[in-house]
């Protein structure tokens, strides 16, 4: 069931913040489970305390919730009371003086150039599918989009003269990415001989790459030819359907890339978020000295 403050404070989050849609299904997800823990003990998102709040928290991680996501939720939390206090719903913000749990920061794991090339030449481009994973692999290994990015990329975003794709990301912000010969020349190819089939004579869709349905693919489906084609590559890393997004990422600043125009080409706004791949390049150029370098 709906909660209308929930609901009041995340439109008022996509007027504020033009945050995606799974952002704020994610959101909407943990706050409406806060709100049902509240009310099995008489109490609302309105009367919560911070004793709540800890308790809260404390029973998620009892329950496996990991650091990261419990910090995610009290972020979540702190934007709820900070709206409410600022529309006088509440006198006083239960969520504060309350600290973050130690998190840490993991490295993305990524694949290495020849993991990729493998990855690149596992779908079988003989079939109009095959053709269409081709295509979108290139397409993703070349400009890093995230997969919302791409499944829902349309034909008006691509510029194939110029040799650049204009993507809306998160916040709504714009940005031009190039694209590569290589992907180009794939995402040709199957336009020219690949997307009709897939498209069930829905012509006038203006999906780049639609599912075998003729409709915008989701992103689970995607992930899951991904796993596929992974499988048929021999890749037994741990894949995320961020992963070569992260390759993009790394392999660029692995072969000198600058760091800001890395930020740029990710749509990240803020610095901070790119420069863990430092580390992943770090780690890299480690591994490397160990293996080769005489005294290594």
């Amino acid at each position: 069931m709906n909660d209308p403050l929930i609901d009041q404070y995340l439109d008022a989050l996509w007027l504020e913040k033009g945050l995606s849609q799974n952002t704020l299904d994610s959101y909407r997800r943990d706050l409406r489970h806060f709100s049902d823990w509240l009310i099995q003990r008489s109490r609302s998102l309105l009367t919560a305390r911070r004793e709540d709040i800890l308790a809260y928290l404390a029973a998620r991680m009892s329950q496996g919730l990991k650091s990261r996501s419990t910090a995610r939720c009290l972020s979540c939390l702190r934007g709820l009371y900070r709206y409410l206090l600022r529309e006088n719903r509440i006198s006083t913000d239960p969520s504060l003086r309350i600290d973050n749990p130690r998190t840490g920061r993991p490295l993305p794991d990524t694949l290495t150039e020849a993991d990729v090339e493998a990855l690149l030449a596992a779908p079988d481009v003989s079939t109009s599918l095959g053709l269409r994973d081709r295509a979108m692999l290139e397409v993703l290994y070349a400009t890093g989009l995230r997969v919302t990015e791409l499944v829902t990329l349309q034909l008006t975003q691509v510029n194939l003269r110029q040799g650049v794709v204009r993507v809306t990301g998160k916040g709504s912000k714009e940005r031009l990415v190039p694209l590569g010969e290589e992907a180009i020349n794939w995402m040709i190819r199957f336009v020219n001989e690949g997307r009709a089939g897939l498209l069930k004579g829905n012509t006038a869709s203006p999906v780049l790459f639609p599912s075998s349905h003729g409709r915008e693919m989701t992103r689970q489906t995607f992930w899951h030819r991904i796993k596929l084609h992974a499988r048929t590559a021999d890749i037994r890393k741990k894949l995320s359907p961020h992963t070569l997004r992260h390759a993009f990422a790394t392999h660029l600043l692995n072969h000198g890339a600058d760091l800001r125009v890395v930020q740029l080409l990710l749509g990240h706004s803020d610095l901070s978020t790119t420069q863990i791949y430092t580390h992943v390049a770090r780690q890299r150029m480690k591994e490397l000295h160990q293996v080769h370098h005489p005294r290594g």
